[in-house]
Formats: C-alpha cells, structure tokens, sequence
C-alpha cells in the first residue's frame, strides 16, 4: 500500500494535553503518526507531525473537521495539509521598502518562470505599491506610522491568500513565533551576508567595519532564532580596499535578488530536505540544475595534505628519515 504523508500543524499558548489530545484523534481514525516536531518559544507552543493517512478510516473532510472542532476546543489553531495539498501554489511576499528583490521575483512569475503565483505582497510600508499593482498583484500595509506591522492582520492575509510560501524580500521585520511556527519550512529570507557571518541589521557595515575581502548574501529558511535558519543558496563578492557600505551594498544587491530567487525555484522544485538545521538536495536531483554558491569556480588543486605520499617520496630506505608531520597527540583516558 502506498503510503500517504500528511502534515498536521498546531500552533497556540503552550498548554498541558495538547499533544495528547491531537495524537489521540489520530489514533482513533486510523492514522499511523511517523514522525512528531514540539517546541515552545515566547509561551507560544507549536506541534508538527507527518503522518500516513493512507489507512484512516475515515475521509479527508471528515478529519478536518474533527481536527478543527478540537481546535476550538483547545483554543489553538491546527492546519492539516494532505498529500494533494502540498504543492506549493501561491506564494506570499513580505516586503519593506526596497523594491529589487520584489522586482525580481515579480518578473520572474510575469516571464512564466516560477512554478507557482504570487498572490499577494505584503509590506510594513505602503512604498512598493506601485510595483506590485503593476504587476496586478494585491498589495496590503499592515505597517503602522512607525512601521511596526499587524501581524493579527499579517496571519489573516496569509491565510485569506491560501499561501504556500513566504517569501521575506528585504522585510526588515523580525516574525515572531506565532508567525514562523505556522509556516515551518515555508518561509524564506535573504539576508545581506555570507551567513553565519554578521547577523542581524546593517550586515554591509559590519564587513566592512571587519575587514573582509569577501561578502556575500545568504538565502535561508526562516526559524524562531535570527539568521540562523537552514541555508539554501548564498553568493559572494569581492570587497575592495576602499569601498564604502554604499558600494558594498550596490554589489550585493543584484546578488541579493539572484540567490533568494533561485531558493525559491528550489524549494518549489522540492528540490531541498531540511535535516537537523541543514538543507540537502534530494536523490534525484541534479546538482548541475543550480548554481547554490559560486558555481563553476577554478580552484587549486595542489598541494593538499598527503603525508603518505610525501613519505613515500622521501630520502630514506623506509622513509625514517623523513621528518613527520606535526599531529595532535592521542587523547589519554583519565578517571
């Protein structure tokens, strides 16, 4: 029998019973739970679990229903998305001000090159409006005068909008946990830096101000800790002795787009599996399809560490008289 995977998601105030109750009504229907996800962050509590409905006795609408009246129950909030669900269709922008990675990804669905639609775009600013209706997309700003967004507002438009994914395309907001525990695995950013390095705002300033010779951007999957999601592209340039943060971010901008569009493709491609905060192509999948990092790139090839060869090489009838190289010494058991 072919198994059939389905995810059920439960987000709200962390409260004793709720796995309980959820894994119970499964139980009850006939469903085999294969792997289960919990976590609390901030007193917000979120559940994930795939299971295999393939032998549930009972239909899809009738568990959803069953799932959604224990939901109100609990007062928590539940999405099941079955097996048909789960090709991402529609994909919700989050934008700030700056309009290059928004025009990218607008472009590309205009020209037919991503496999989904871009539903909605929603901005902390009202800026990129123009842009979007352009492109006949509706455009929301749930941003107050200071720019502090709804996000009571922000879950209903994603939801309103049936979005798959989210796309953060220069959102200089940071989602708090009832936003990203609803969209595990479903929300990506780009940031402005070759991740793990410099984190958080003004990551031009910080190359600069260290003094690299490379800088990059990083395309990322979005979790509850602040630029350190799973990395799934990133790019990189050089950095001149006297650019300034303003060339820096000139460079990196183009880049920027490049990498969170290509993210995108892959993760519509389901092309990448997120495993214990890494990302990895899936069998099957062609690495020459994408680019991820530099690409075709000459690199040295020589010298390389090979004390076997080098001793083999070496003066000497059995090679004693060559010098060794320096190790770490064994590590001795104590008590």
């Amino acid at each position: 029998m072919t198994r059939e995977y389905t995810e059920v998601t439960v987000v709200g105030d962390d409260k004793t019973g709720i796995v309980a109750r959820f894994t119970t009504l499964l139980f009850e229907r006939g469903v085999n739970i294969e792997d289960i996800d919990q976590a609390v962050r901030d007193g917000v509590f979120r559940m994930t679990l795939h299971a295999d409905t393939s032998g549930m006795v009972c239909t899809e609408a009738t568990l959803r229903d069953a799932l959604t009246a224990l939901a109100d129950e609990m007062d928590v909030d539940v999405q099941a998305r079955f097996p048909a669900d789960r090709e991402t269709k529609r994909i919700a922008v989050l934008a700030t001000k700056e309009s290059h990675c928004l025009a990218a990804l607008l472009d590309a669905w205009a020209a037919d090159d991503l496999d989904a639609e871009v539903g909605v775009v929603v901005a902390n600013h009202d800026d990129l409006r123009p842009l979007a209706e352009r492109h006949g997309v509706p455009f929301h700003d749930i941003g107050d005068e200071k720019g502090s967004p709804d996000e009571t507002e922000l879950l209903r438009l994603l939801d309103e909008y049936d979005a798959d994914l989210v796309v953060l395309a220069r959102y200089m907001r940071i989602l708090s946990p009832n936003v990203v525990f609803r969209y595990e695995d479903r929300i990506i950013n780009v940031h402005p830096s070759l991740l793990p390095s410099f984190p958080g705002a003004a990551s031009y300033r910080q190359a600069k101000e260290a003094g690299v010779r490379i800088a990059g951007v990083t395309a990322h999957y979005v979790t509850t800790d602040l630029d350190q999601g799973p990395i799934i592209t990133q790019r990189a340039f050089d950095v001149p002795d006297d650019a300034s943060v303003e060339e820096l971010r000139a460079r990196g901008q183009p880049l920027e787009a490049e990498a969170l569009l290509e993210a995108v493709r892959l993760h519509l491609d389901d092309a990448v599996t997120v495993h214990r905060g890494r990302t990895s192509l899936r069998d099957g999948v062609d690495p020459d399809d994408y680019r991820l990092g530099l690409g075709d790139v000459d690199t040295p090839d020589r010298p390389v560490d090979d004390l076997a060869g080098a001793v083999a090489a070496a003066p000497g009838d059995d090679g004693t008289d060559s010098e060794e190289a320096e190790t770490e010494p064994e590590a001795t058991p104590t008590d």
